[in-house]
């Protein structure tokens, strides 16, 4: 394993359970030496721009997402100016929101959509990607006054290191990766977290959510990964459900600042879990 030096790279989106502010928890508990890095829920992608290793593998069950990050790959230039044309306003944030529920919407360039994306993403509420049980992304307007719309700089880093380094981007299950993987390399898992409470769940990435058979299903995915003496970082709320489901592995608590929630009074600092098999 080799890691490039990417000074300006950084994740482009906020994505909800961005690890960006938990860093200086998570870097020092990943091997110093490993074969490919593997990401089953790359999300925003802090832990991996951070990590910058040479040969990985980043998964994601979000469409939209990871369309995004092969944009940025290999039409990285059309992407700034498609960008370009969209504006901070009300009005042209719920025209650009309701493209996804017209089937015209299928008919949109891949540039056009990842475009799409990173402009709602700027100027939605709050940052909060949200989509409802149809697909359709449903954050309102967040009123900023200057959004970084075009971040011209954060953009071309990223596909710069996409295309010097050997990143494999896939779009599905979590799973689908186990057969790309071999033992001594290392997998960080970052999925949708166990609800701490029966109103605190946010599992709106994909319409199809991720509740506690997908939790036991990606426990038996790191048994496996254990079993492949492939090591894995994982994290996740600090509940009684994930402690229990990880008893016999090495379960870390550590503290984190929510700083994503569409309600003032639900942010702040919360008890989350680093479990490793090493």
């Amino acid at each position: 394993m080799t890691r490039r030096n990417f000074n300006t790279l950084q994740p482009v989106v906020k994505w909800v359970g961005g690890k960006r502010q938990l860093l200086s928890e998570i870097r020092p508990l990943i091997p110093k030496k490993y074969g490919k890095y593997c990401e089953p829920f790359v999300g925003g992608g802090a832990v991996l721009f951070s990590e910058k290793p040479n040969n990985a593998i980043v998964n994601d069950s979000n469409s939209e997402l990871i369309n995004l990050s092969k944009v940025i790959r290999d039409n990285v230039e059309e992407l700034i100016v498609e960008l370009g044309i969209h504006e901070n306003k009300a009005e042209h944030f719920y025209s650009v929101r309701e493209w996804d529920r017209v089937k015209e919407y299928g008919k949109r360039t891949a540039i056009e959509k990842a475009a799409r994306l990173l402009f709602l993403n700027k100027t939605c509420y709050n940052g909060l990607y949200r989509v409802n049980n149809a697909g359709e992304f449903n954050s309102p307007f967040g009123q900023y006054k200057n959004p970084n719309i075009v971040n011209d700089v954060a953009l071309r880093a990223m596909s710069k290191y996409f295309n010097k380094s050997n990143i494999a981007i896939l779009n599905g299950d979590f799973e689908d990766v186990l057969s790309k993987l071999e033992k001594n390399d290392f997998v960080y898992i970052d999925p949708p977290y166990d609800a701490v409470s029966l109103t605190s769940s946010f599992t709106g990435y994909t319409e199809n959510g991720f509740g506690k058979e997908s939790q036991i299903r990606l426990r038996a995915f790191c048994g496996v990964l254990n079993d492949k003496e492939i090591k894995f970082m994982l994290s996740n709320s600090d509940t009684e459900f994930i402690n229990g489901l990880y008893e016999g592995f090495t379960v870390r608590t550590i503290q984190a600042k929510r700083s994503i929630n569409s309600r003032a009074n639900g942010r702040g600092n919360v008890n989350e879990v680093l479990v490793t098999n090493y």
